[in-house]
């Protein structure tokens, strides 16, 4: 078998989402992502499966970490810009819901992307910060940065969100 025949695997195991969003339910935003952060609540199933993880979460800002990975290439030999997207969006929706009383919600209307350069397997680690711009009362704005650890851009982008209040 050559190195283009080898096979790779890779597995993941998630829990059920719906208990995690019941017990959101009784939470304010920055409950619920805090909850997340400290194990207490488990994680939405798309972080497990693109690599994802919340290490700091306050009030309008959260910072999602990943590592650029084999598994996540576009046949160009570089991280598929949609796994780039789906991180710059995790962290700007989840800086938004960190604003929100219990009970609310929120979903996207739109997200902006600039991707700055590529990443691959030997970027490593990298950062995600998203950070809240603008909360109203029916929308919302947030802006989000990928680095490296050195600092070094990867992307950044901006959202619009509307908010579901009860």
């Amino acid at each position: 078998m050559n190195e283009q025949q080898v096979s790779r695997t890779r597995t993941i195991s998630w829990q059920d989402p719906a208990i995690a969003l019941e017990k959101s339910k009784a939470m304010s935003g920055l409950e619920y992502l805090k909850a997340m952060q400290s194990g207490e609540v488990a994680p939405p199933p798309i972080t497990i499966l693109m690599g994802f993880g919340v290490s700091e979460v306050s009030e309008g800002r959260v910072v999602f970490t990943a590592e650029a990975a084999e598994y996540q290439y576009n046949p160009l030999g570089t991280v598929h810009g949609g796994v780039t997207a789906t991180l710059l969006d995790s962290a700007m929706g989840c800086a938004v819901h960190s604003t929100l009383s219990v009970g609310a919600g929120y979903t996207a209307l739109e997200i902006k992307v600039n991707y700055i350069r590529s990443m691959t397997s030997k970027t490593g680690i990298v950062y995600c910060e998203g950070k809240v711009i603008y909360v109203g009362g029916r929308t919302a704005t947030a802006e989000a940065r990928i680095t490296d650890e050195q600092g070094k851009l990867y992307a950044h982008s901006t959202t619009t969100c509307i908010l579901f209040r009860p």
